[in-house]
């Protein structure tokens, strides 16, 4: 528990400051000069040289810009060093004190990658050799470390290069409580989800400081909120705006807990200035399959070339519900923009069934995109441990969770050990480990000519920005073009040929443009 008496030294340290400044900031100077005797003087002046000299005894052990090695815990010298270092910089593996974490920065994110490894990137296992009590002290060690030595993640770059061009990368809005969407009215005007429950403008470039009134009460708690936003594809003519959210309704009693169930509703309005107006429900699933699960909503929004819309509702933590068609939770559905159900949609006819939904078997699905060329409708979905989703929809097909399933529990417990069943699709591409899937747009752009119709694809576990080569119904390679500048929550073309990308921590919006063509 070495990394435990180095933050005793650390505290010690900042109290012997405290300690001073308090004895300087609340002494009367002239007070002492008129009535300081040999009996008080050792009073003031002895703590305060004790605190000197203890402040430099903590300043000289832990302001090293090195990891002391007497300090180190045995557990990484033994299992870690040949890879990171024996100073934890590096070596055949990435440094750990440079701000930048491959698999993810969280604590539970690192306890995750040191028990279960990451194999197909060089990291192994070590769950079988180590007790979770060890796993968590040498994680809260790698912290401190980057606590105490100042450590941050490097700034966000001005410039990328990429297998074929150097992107400029400009930030052009920042100080957003956990963006989540944007899409844009015109070459002008953007709009900005917010999970927190605001809607917010971006015109020429600039966030307005007011967000717009009179939005629907969303349930912001746990993943849910104010979700996807977008814009009607014939706006000039049809001028609605479509939001996505975790719609709450009653209160009921778990586990001595009040609780407000909730379930994803979409809804479409217009802009009157800065108000929102003119509201219609187009979906809202009977209450009693609300869930009070705070995760797991889905809740995307795209429209194909013949008009109909398309939206996504994760399994809402109730997994065996994306089985059941009697269920909304755990598919993807389609309608009319008016909120009319298409009597071609696969289970209109069905008794019993959700005749909104598409197709099912769907775990959490934050990714939707349509190809500009097909129409196909393309998705993205999150795994548990392992297992995140490429798929193209097909109506009335089974994607298969909890069924069928390339990941295991967080906890390390096996969901399924099935990965292949007839009459369940196959993903055209899964991640193991996880990226955390999470936003997906298909660049139509003339900005970046050689990405036309490639697939962007967004990862908030990972932090990166992912191009994909699709060919038809495959997926040739893929390439990172965006990494570590946060948690990559959407991504979409704007009107100017741009990549627009929303990060959560931080809260920003990039954009991307061509520098130069390599």
């Amino acid at each position: 528990m070495e990394y435990k008496l180095r933050r005793a030294k650390w505290l010690a340290n900042q109290f012997c400051i405290l300690a001073i400044f308090l004895q300087v900031r609340f002494l009367d100077l002239k007070y002492l000069t008129n009535h300081m005797t040999k009996s008080t003087l050792p009073v003031i002046v002895i703590p305060m040289l004790v605190c000197f000299i203890l402040l430099e005894s903590c300043t000289t052990s832990t302001t090293s810009n090195d990891a002391a090695a007497s300090e180190i815990p045995e557990t990484f010298t033994r299992l870690c060093a040949s890879c990171h270092g024996a100073d934890l910089k590096g070596n055949i593996s990435q440094s750990l004190l440079d701000g930048s974490w491959q698999f993810g920065s969280g604590k539970d994110d690192i306890m995750r990658s040191i028990k279960f490894g990451y194999p197909h990137h060089g990291m192994p296992a070590w769950g079988a050799v180590l007790a979770d009590a060890e796993i968590d002290s040498l994680v809260s060690f790698l912290l401190y470390e980057e606590e105490r030595l100042g450590i941050s993640k490097p700034p966000i770059p001005t410039t990328l290069e990429t297998q074929d061009y150097v992107v400029k990368v400009d930030v052009i809005a920042e100080g957003l409580d956990i963006p989540w969407s944007i899409d844009f009215i015109d070459s002008n005007r953007a709009l900005i989800t917010e999970r927190s429950g605001r809607l917010r403008i971006m015109e020429n470039g600039v966030l307005l400081p007011d967000s717009v009134l009179g939005i629907p009460q969303v349930r912001a708690w746990g993943q849910g909120g104010l979700l996807d936003v977008a814009v009607d594809p014939e706006y000039d003519r049809e001028p609605w705006i479509y939001l996505a959210f975790s719609h709450g309704h009653g209160k009921v009693m778990e586990n001595g807990e009040e609780l407000v169930p909730a379930m994803t509703s979409i809804v479409r309005g217009k802009l009157a200035g800065n108000t929102w107006s003119n509201q219609e429900i187009l979906f809202e699933a009977p209450h009693e399959t609300y869930k009070t699960a705070r995760w797991h909503f889905g809740s995307r929004i795209v429209f194909d070339p013949e008009g109909f819309l398309y939206f996504s509702i994760g399994d809402r933590g109730t997994s065996e519900d994306a089985q059941d068609i009697s269920k909304p939770n755990g598919k993807i559905h389609r309608i009319h923009r008016d909120g009319r159900i298409p009597k071609t949609n696969p289970f209109y006819d069905r008794p019993g069934a959700v005749k909104s939904i598409y197709a099912y078997g769907n775990r959490n699905p934050q990714g939707l995109a349509v190809h500009p060329e097909t129409g196909q409708v393309w998705e993205t979905e999150h795994g548990p441990l392992g297992g995140d989703e490429l798929n193209l929809i097909r109506p009335g097909l089974n994607y298969g969770w909890p069924v069928i399933s390339y990941g295991i529990n967080y906890n390390g417990d096996i969901i399924t050990e099935l990965t292949r069943k007839e009459g369940m699709e196959q993903p055209i591409a899964f991640w193991k480990p996880s990226i955390a899937t999470c936003g997906l747009d298909f660049y139509s752009g003339n900005v970046f000519p050689k990405w036309k119709n490639r697939l962007l694809v967004g990862a908030l576990k990972m932090e990166e920005l992912q191009l994909l080569d699709i060919e038809k119904d495959r997926m040739m390679y893929r390439q990172t073009i965006l990494k570590n500048a946060g948690r990559v929550r959407d991504v979409t073309t704007g009107p100017d040929g741009a990549i627009y990308v929303v990060l959560n921590n931080p809260g920003k919006v990039l954009r991307l443009s061509q520098h130069l063509e390599l």
